[in-house]
């Protein structure tokens, strides 16, 4: 499956959303966020019907370089996770917009998806960080 940058949005955490349905999203991090943490050896997935607002701590990640977490990019109730990459964290490292996807959220409210950065305003924000 091959994902266009034109069907994405991104946020300032380096994570990326994808609309699947008109109020499911999956959720995922960046090629350039996996490449700053390295290879990833733990994913720890939050659980079905979890409610997050945005901007709360989704779930938790460690690599060979840090520990970290995903935050809620907006806000939603989890609907599926990928149990595969708690079994595989490297798929977030080898193909981090499709296999490595880590949630899927439906949404409280899809309008709040029109206030995140397009794929041109996100390359933007990463020539600004080199």
């Amino acid at each position: 499956m091959t994902t266009h940058t034109d069907d994405l949005r991104f946020t300032e955490e380096h994570e990326w959303l994808r609309r699947e349905a008109e109020d499911v999203v999956v959720v995922g991090i960046t090629e350039h966020a996996q490449s700053q943490l390295g290879d990833l050896v733990f994913v720890q997935l939050p659980a079905l019907g979890t409610h997050y607002d945005a901007g709360d701590e989704m779930a938790v990640i460690e690599s060979v370089k840090a520990a970290g977490e995903i935050k809620a990019p907006i806000s939603g109730t989890v609907v599926e996770v990928n149990a595969a990459l708690a079994e595989d964290p490297s798929k977030a490292n080898n193909d981090p917009l499709n296999e490595g996807w880590f949630v899927k959220l439906k949404l409280d409210d899809s309008s709040g998806l029109a206030s995140l950065m397009t794929a041109e305003a996100y390359s933007q924000l990463l020539q600004g960080e080199g």
